[in-house]
Parts: structure tokens; C-alpha cells; sequence
């Protein structure tokens, strides 16, 4: 299997010798690419209360960061140059940027973060960093100059609104026309500043840092675990200092701590629900009149179904997970659910079971998925 996204190098290959490990320069790794919208459009997405946008600007050497949603006249007053707009999650409104993100199905979809769209008009950019995550950088319009550098050395200045680093010392540098697209491992330091109007689309990977897993795991935990029974001392002795704590209390905290058990299932749950709980700021709307059950399934047993762009639908063992949620689902719902979870959508579905069906209604009726 080989994709041009790639250049002449198929999946298994970048997986095994650039996935966490080094740069990849692809030229032409979408020939022709414009990009999905335009800056007008990015401007009207910045503007809507349900988008998360920033606005960074430099001036005089020193860097500001806003955060939106904007109004439009913002950006009228804006000055030529050295500017740069972000807006994340940018496949929650484009079909168009689930089509995109379906071509790096290479990748895991429990490791795919969003679709980042920034405009910058010339001199724009957001200072040499690094970011934490995998990101492919892709080309829309214009071009855009990168520096990068695989620096050990990650001081940041102090008392900047964004995560500049003191001491950016580029090592290779390439100009991305349209279509092209750079691919960095978490920790790479890069600058990327536009040659003129342009455009980038950044495909990010998560990368959740093991204490916020552990700290999430044990939330889960609380929430699942139950110890029964209640501390109690009926032998209680005297004790000349009292504002000790006896090795009886610890000794009997302890052993009811120790039964607190976890298990791989535990751990299956806690990650399906974790990787598809959605962000803060994330709402789903139900259809306003929705169709009859009859008329549903009709609707998807033609191919009309398809996950809402917020939707995050993963699938393991015997459990499928959206949104949040955990469904605990027989054989025949679990083939059938899981190609949803891998496509977004359901080409057809002549096989829907009862099962499938009574969850695919309710999800529907919550605004999960769609026709």
C-alpha cells in the first residue's frame, strides 16, 4: 500500500524509520492543493462563538496573543504584515477537513488530535518552538519559509504569552509551495514565517502526558471503584500524645487501600472514554425534527450515515466508545460499528442488527451522527 501523501515511501515504511523519530520533507504530497477554505472563511470561523481562535501579533519585538471568538472589524484594522490567525479543530466544520484527515489513517485514529488552520500574510508566523505532539504541516496557499533544528537546548523567554525559544538555532530549512507538506516528531524546534499571503494546515497527533493519564485513570477510578465498610476502632488504647497518628490507624487505612484493584478491562474503558471524551467547549445538537425510526433505518441502510464532524468514535474488545460513553455490544453490532469507527460513515448497511440499530437511533436522536 503506497499513498503520494508519502511521497515514494508507503505507510509501513514512515511508520518504522520518521514516525517519532525524524523530519520528512515531502514535496507535492497533495499536487495542486489550494487548501479547504479561504482566509475570508478562516476570519468567519474565528468569529463563531463554538471555534477556539488566537491572534498573535509582533510588534517592536514583542509578541501579543488574543483569543477569540473576534468581530470582523479586528481584522480590518490589522497591519500588512506580521500577523498570524489559529483556528483549531477546523474538521468540527468542514466535511471537507474529514476528507483531509481520512488520508493519514496510517495513524491511529485514538492518536489524532484536529485539523489547525493559520493565515498569515507576509512576515507572519508564531516564533521558533516545539511542540510536544506529532504534526504534519501541510501547504495551502502561498508559501511559507520553515527553519528547524533538532536542538537539545529548549529554554524559553521568559514573560512571553507564547513558548518562544530563547536560542533557536535552525539547522535545515526548505520554502513549502502548495501541496507540499513537512512532517516533525514531537520536540523538534521550528519557525515557520510566510514568504506571503498564505495559509498552513496542521494535521496534530495527542500525545497525553502520563500524569494527566494517571491523574484522569484515577477520576475513573473513583468513579468505578466502591470499598466497602467503614474505619473503626472498638479496641481503641490510650494514648499519652494524642495529635499522633497510631500505627493501628495507618495500618488499617492501608489495608483497606490495598483494595483498590484495576484490571486490563479497567484500563480498555478508561482510555475509550478518555480518547473521545470532547473538549469543553464542544456541543452537539439534536436534529430538530427528527425522522421516525422507520424512516431511519431506510436512510442508512442507502449509505446516508456518518458521524457528526464533533464526533469521536473508537472501538476495542467488546466495546464500542463515543463521545465519551462505553457500549458494552454483541458480535454482530461490533462488526458493524466498528467500520464506523474506522470510516466516520457507513457506505452501506444491509446487515443492521437490532442492536446497531437502537444505538445508532439514540445516537442520532443525540446528535452523534447524521444523514
Amino acid at each position: 500500500m503506497k499513498t503520494k501523501l508519502l511521497g515514494n515511501i508507503s505507510p509501513r515504511n514512515f511508520l518504522r524509520d520518521y514516525w517519532q523519530k525524524k523530519p520528512l520533507l515531502i514535496r507535492g504530497a497533495l499536487p495542486g492543493f489550494q487548501g479547504l477554505l479561504t482566509p475570508t472563511d478562516l476570519i468567519g470561523l474565528a468569529c463563531r462563538d463554538d471555534a477556539q481562535s488566537r491572534l498573535i501579533t509582533q510588534k517592536n519585538g514583542k509578541w501579543e496573543v488574543r483569543h477569540g471568538p473576534f468581530t470582523s472589524r479586528i481584522f480590518s484594522r490589522l497591519p500588512k504584515k506580521n500577523w498570524t490567525l489559529l483556528v483549531q479543530d477546523v474538521n468540527h466544520f468542514l466535511p471537507e477537513a474529514r476528507e483531509l484527515l481520512l488520508k493519514f489513517n496510517f495513524i491511529p485514529h485514538a492518536r489524532l488530535d484536529d485539523l489547525m488552520v493559520s493565515y498569515a500574510p507576509e512576515e507572519g508566523g508564531v516564533g521558533p518552538h516545539f511542540d510536544s505532539y506529532d504534526v504534519f504541516l501541510l501547504q495551502g496557499m502561498g508559501s511559507r519559509y520553515w527553519q528547524i533544528s533538532a536542538q537539545q537546548d529548549k529554554t524559553l523567554i521568559k514573560d512571553e504569552p507564547l513558548k518562544i525559544l530563547c536560542d533557536f538555532r535552525p539547522e535545515q530549512e526548505w520554502m513549502l509551495e502548495p501541496g507540499d507538506m513537512l512532517y516533525l516528531p514531537p520536540g523538534y524546534a521550528h519557525n515557520g514565517v510566510a514568504a506571503d499571503r498564505c495559509m498552513t494546515y496542521s494535521i496534530g497527533f495527542r500525545a497525553p502526558a502520563y500524569q494527566e493519564l494517571a491523574t484522569q485513570f484515577l477520576i475513573y477510578l473513583q468513579d468505578n471503584s466502591v470499598i466497602e465498610g467503614m474505619y473503626h476502632d472498638p479496641d481503641i488504647s490510650f494514648q499519652s500524645r494524642p495529635g499522633r497518628i497510631s500505627p493501628d490507624m495507618l495500618r488499617q487505612v492501608g489495608a483497606a487501600l490495598d483494595k483498590i484493584k484495576w484490571s486490563c478491562a479497567d484500563i480498555e474503558c478508561f482510555l475509550g472514554i478518555y480518547l473521545t471524551e470532547p473538549k469543553p467547549h464542544v456541543f452537539f445538537t439534536p436534529p430538530s425534527q427528527p425522522m421516525t425510526q422507520q424512516a431511519f433505518v431506510y436512510q442508512v441502510r442507502d449509505g446516508k450515515l456518518q458521524l457528526d464532524l464533533k464526533s469521536r468514535m473508537l472501538c476495542s474488545g467488546k466495546s464500542i466508545f463515543l463521545n465519551g460513553d462505553a457500549y458494552t455490544v454483541g458480535f454482530q453490532a461490533r462488526r458493524l460499528l466498528g467500520k464506523l469507527a474506522d470510516c466516520l460513515a457507513l457506505p452501506t448497511a444491509e446487515d443492521l442488527d437490532d442492536e446497531s440499530l437502537a444505538l445508532l437511533y439514540q445516537w442520532y436522536l443525540y446528535g452523534y451522527v447524521e444523514i
